[in-house]
């Protein structure tokens, strides 16, 4: 990213730098201060700018409901409530979530894709992709919100000893399945693939779960044996865990939602170290890079 001093930032904005500080001491503008000097990072001044666009009656464009769509997750749940934006939540997976973004359904929204690269291995930027390939999105934004971890959440015990996926196909354990487009689903079907098997090879569950504490649940009840969730649900249910991989939780919007006060309450909040704290108490995720901006349009 891109950071501009003072003078380059007025410059930038054709701007004063009298007028600068005014904006930075009232919070008007994104900037951070490092080492006692203020530094203004360049792709935000381009969104901050491009919030305030006037646009003829013609041209308005209706803004979307302060929903986040997409994928259920504790930790974005509580920050939802806890940093008073406003804003609610959807929650029926990543793919029906970017689905109701293009359509203008929903502020943001929760994303966890899965894909694999061309030698194989799982896609290291699957969100970016999918977002930057997605029609209708030309002025799309991808925000981190934490890495986590996601894996088989397995019975008190793990009474089957299972420790990773090819056990559970060799042992023909029960397996609770995900419904289609959530991002919990698209790794089971990439780590099928990987390991050269499909869901058809599972011993599966048919009614799937629709979110991860509901799969959690079905494990507790003893329908399943096993099924693909975070750490976090697992620890919630009071149930095992084998780790799988950590991922990339992201929150997808339009670039002019950024800036709406329902949003920024939130990008607020993502840097307060209750979010540190909460994190650790839920077990399973890494926020370090809540809030940097992934990717833009």
């Amino acid at each position: 990213m891109e950071f501009l001093t003072t003078s380059e930032a007025a410059d930038y904005l054709r701007l004063g730098e009298r007028k600068l500080y005014e904006l930075v001491t009232t919070g008007a503008i994104p900037c951070t201060k490092v080492t006692g000097k203020w530094l203004f990072p360049r792709h935000e001044l381009d969104l901050w700018v491009l919030s305030g666009l006037a646009r003829p009656a013609g041209m308005l464009i209706a803004e979307p409901p302060p929903v986040v769509g997409g994928s259920q997750d504790e930790l974005l749940d509580w920050s939802l409530r806890e940093s008073v934006s406003g804003l609610g939540s959807m929650s029926e997976g990543s793919a029906r979530g970017l689905e109701r973004l293009q359509r203008d359904e929903v502020m943001a929204v929760a994303m966890h894709f899965h894909s694999v690269d061309a030698d194989g291995n799982l896609a290291a930027e699957a969100n970016a992709t999918v977002l930057r390939d997605a029609p209708d999105l030309h002025d799309a934004l991808l925000v981190a919100f934490a890495r986590r971890e996601q894996g088989l959440v397995l019975p008190p015990g793990n009474p089957k000893r299972l420790r990773g996926l090819s056990d559970v196909l060799a042992l023909g354990a029960r397996m609770a399945m995900r419904q289609q487009g959530t991002g919990a689903q698209m790794l089971l079907d990439v780590l099928l693939k990987r390991a050269g098997a499909s869901t058809r090879d599972l011993r599966r569950i048919e009614t799937p779960a629709l979110t991860g504490p509901d799969l959690a649940e079905i494990v507790r009840a003893g329908q399943a044996d096993c099924g693909i969730a975070t750490r976090a649900s697992a620890r919630s249910a009071g149930l095992d865990f084998v780790p799988l991989i950590w991922e990339n939780f992201d929150l997808a919007m339009r670039q002019r939602s950024y800036f709406r006060p329902a949003m920024q309450g939130l990008i607020r909040f993502l840097s307060e170290k209750r979010l540190l704290q909460r994190a650790e108490e839920l077990t399973g995720y890494d926020p370090s890079p809540a809030g940097q901006i992934r990717f833009a349009a």
